[in-house]
């Protein structure tokens, strides 16, 4: 079954480092790894592609709007949702934490929202990756924080959550959403 990994992030150089955008440094740890370029343009993301079982894309809209590049995506390769992983930033969670799940709701992220709203279920796997400090800002702050780089003392934890998060989307690739929960969600 061909599978899709679908990094979501905010596309220019301006939102390269920030928080927000952790998806897409997931979807170009595979990439490095797997030796894929990610140099397609398909339905309005930048794809790549491992042998015939793993599309990885990081949609090229705002992330708000990653959900069109999902469908798209889904529709032209003929992808169940649930062989959608979606990888994005969590306010929600500390630093470096990971989690893993095969469905429910968006938890107030915007991208996985419109995900879900254009797939049309929320039978749609998705990895978290912890964002935030011990206490996360609120209102318009953090609005200015998910779009802020990490800082230097945070790089090193940044790169160790960006390998172990490439670890969890090879083995949910590999071993499914159950086996790869097992492992990364402890």
């Amino acid at each position: 079954m061909e599978r899709l990994i679908l990094g979501l992030g905010n596309p220019g150089e301006r939102y390269r480092d920030t928080r927000h955008n952790v998806g897409f440094l997931v979807v170009e740890e595979l990439a490095r790894r797997w030796d894929v370029r990610l140099d397609r343009r398909e339905c309005n993301a930048f794809v790549g592609e491992e042998g015939q079982s793993t599309l990885l894309a990081q949609p090229q809209t705002y992330m708000n709007r990653s959900g069109w590049a999902a469908r798209c995506l889904v529709e032209t390769h003929g992808l169940d949702p649930v062989a959608v992983l979606v990888v994005y930033d969590e306010v929600a969670l500390p630093l470096g934490k990971l989690r893993l799940r095969k469905s429910g709701s968006p938890g107030g992220h915007r991208g996985l929202e419109s995900v879900i709203e254009n797939l049309r279920t929320d039978q749609v796997p998705r990895l978290r990756l912890g964002i935030a400090p011990e206490e996360p800002p609120r209102g318009e702050d953090l609005v200015e924080f998910v779009l802020a780089p990490f800082p230097p003392g945070e790089r090193e934890a940044v790169e160790a959550m960006v390998a172990r998060a490439a670890d969890a989307c090879e083995a949910w690739v590999r071993e499914g959403a159950e086996a790869a929960m097992a492992k990364f969600n402890g």
